[in-house]
C-alpha cells in the first residue's frame, strides 16, 4: 500500500490529506479550473482574532474569529470542527463544521456539515445541509440579487408605478410595489 501512495504525485496527496478540511470537496464544474493551483490561508486551533480579517486566497478557520471575516469574490471560506466564529461571514463559498455565529453571506453555495452549527442570518445561492447539523435563524436560498441591482429595480419600480399602473415587466418578490 505505501508504494502506491509513494506513486502518487506529492502535489495531489498534499492537497486531498495535509490540509484536513476536504479541499477537494470545494470542487465542482463551474470552479475547477481556479482552485485547483490555490492552497488555502490557514487560521489554527490556537490563535484568537478580534477585528476584521480580509482577503483574497481561500481561507480555513479552526480557531477563534470575533468581528468580520469578508473574502473576496472567487475565494471559499472553511469554518473547522474546532472554529468558533461570532462575526459576519461573506465568501463565495461557505463550509461550517464548528460553531458561527452571525450573518452568512455565501454568494454560491453554503454547506453546513455533520458538526456544524450557525445561529444568525443566512444568505446563500445553494444551501446543502447535512445530518446532525444545526441551524437557526433567517435563511435565503436561491439565486441571489447584489444590493445594488436590488435598490436600482426598486428604484425603477417605484418611479414606474407613479406614472403608469400597468407594466408588461414582470414584478419582483421583493420589490414593495404592491397596487394601492
Amino acid at each position: 500500500m505505501w508504494k502506491k501512495e509513494d506513486a502518487k504525485s506529492p502535489g495531489v496527496a498534499e492537497n486531498s490529506s495535509a490540509s484536513g478540511f476536504g479541499k477537494s470537496q470545494s470542487f465542482d464544474s463551474s470552479n475547477s479550473f481556479s482552485d485547483s493551483s490555490r492552497a488555502a490561508a490557514s487560521i489554527g486551533q490556537g490563535i484568537r482574532i478580534k477585528g476584521e480579517v480580509t482577503g483574497t486566497e481561500d481561507l480555513f478557520v479552526d480557531g477563534f474569529v470575533e468581528g468580520k471575516l469578508n473574502l473576496a469574490a472567487d475565494c471559499s471560506l472553511t469554518i473547522g470542527p474546532n472554529g468558533n466564529i461570532k462575526a459576519d461571514l461573506i465568501a463565495r463559498e461557505i463550509i461550517v463544521r464548528g460553531k458561527v455565529e452571525g450573518k452568512v453571506v455565501a454568494r454560491d453555495k453554503l454547506q453546513i456539515g455533520s458538526t456544524g452549527e450557525i445561529n444568525g442570518e443566512v444568505q446563500t445561492g445553494r444551501l446543502a445541509i447535512e445530518d446532525g447539523a444545526t441551524l437557526r435563524g433567517k435563511v435565503e436560498a436561491g439565486r441571489m440579487e447584489t444590493s445594488r441591482t436590488a435598490e436600482s429595480r426598486t428604484a425603477a419600480a417605484a418611479a414606474g408605478s407613479s406614472t403608469a399602473k400597468t407594466s408588461s415587466q414582470p414584478t419582483s418578490l421583493n420589490s414593495g410595489t404592491a397596487a394601492d
